[in-house]
């Protein structure tokens, strides 16, 4: 099955590919992907971003230096903390980010155009629950594969901090 799913994702990965030349030619992958990392978690800190990017904080440091040299990055003094950075998306960053998503969407939109609407009906119930299952992490934890959750923490991330351990219930005395 995987190897099935491999094959027909590359049509996918093809039209990701392409709308990605086409929109960011300025950018690299990583960059990209720390942008888009930005603008998910708008005021990231640089080491939360080198993590959630896989980078080391150094490379991410210049990576960062990239962007706010290309005008897609900003960084501001932390509110907290003054030594701290945050990023922020500036509005060219913003910009291609729309542009990438709307070519990616009008070439989908043709390819889905060429399908049956149970075909596109199930397409997307099974990338939907594709998706839950990913943000799961049941795999991803397995393979130390870190997947995204909605809330920016990674399942299966040997970095992350542990929770702490739940208070003991206080006994009542009557």
């Amino acid at each position: 099955m995987a190897a099935d799913l491999d094959e027909a994702a590359g049509t996918l990965l093809a039209v990701w590919e392409a709308a990605r030349e086409r929109t960011t030619s300025r950018l690299s992958s990583a960059q990209l992907r720390a942008v888009m990392v930005v603008e998910q978690y708008d005021g990231i800190n640089l080491r939360r971003l080198a993590t959630l990017t896989d980078m080391l904080l150094s490379s991410a440091s210049r990576l960062c230096d990239r962007l706010v040299a290309a005008g897609m990055l900003e960084r501001e003094p932390g509110r907290y903390d003054r030594r701290e950075i945050a990023l922020h998306l500036t509005p060219t960053a913003t910009r291609l980010l729309a542009e990438l998503r709307a070519d990616r969407r009008h070439r989908l939109d043709r390819i889905l155009a060429a399908m049956s609407a149970e075909g596109r009906a199930a397409l997307l119930r099974g990338m939907r629950e594709f998706d839950e299952a990913g943000r799961r992490g049941e795999a991803a934890a397995a393979e130390g594969w870190p997947v995204l959750q909605p809330s920016g923490e990674r399942i299966g991330d040997p970095s992350a901090e542990p929770e702490p351990p739940a208070e003991p219930p206080v006994a009542r005395t009557a």
